[in-house]
């Protein structure tokens, strides 16, 4: 039987993807759907990204997270990731933590999404109806 561990949890969304943030002590490996963090968003530019939360509250290597994502593509993916990171961190500590993230702005969820089509307009969801008199 697998031990159990103490964790602290929050969900991170964006758009249509959801994050399910899993908090724990320590050194580890950091893993989103079972692959490590680097690998899942690998490239420099998202690396600075997922560890934008960690280098805020200076907790790099003291703590690790297990992550399961599911929705969206990969940019609304890495978001929702850094948006439940930074839930799970708040509650974590929120004296120390709380007002360093909400300042920086990663404790706001970004309420934008895709507008759907619309019946009767024709097409896609800005689109207007074309005049019928020139």
């Amino acid at each position: 039987m697998a031990k159990k561990q103490n964790y602290t949890q929050a969900k991170g969304r964006r758009k249509t993807s959801s994050a399910r943030v899993r908090l724990f002590k320590g050194k580890g490996a950091s893993m989103v759907n079972d692959k490590p963090v680097e690998v899942y968003f690998s490239g420099s530019i998202k690396e600075a990204l997922w560890q934008r939360p960690f280098k805020l509250t200076e907790t790099l290597g003291k703590y690790y997270v297990t992550v399961k994502v599911s929705g969206g593509g990969q940019k609304s993916q890495l978001e929702s990731f850094v948006h439940g990171v930074s839930r799970v961190l708040a509650t974590e500590n929120k004296d120390k933590f709380r007002p360093i993230l909400k300042k920086a702005g990663l404790l706001t969820r970004d309420y934008r999404f895709r507008l759907r089509r619309m019946v009767g307009m024709g097409g896609k969801s800005r689109r207007q109806r074309q005049s019928p008199r020139r």
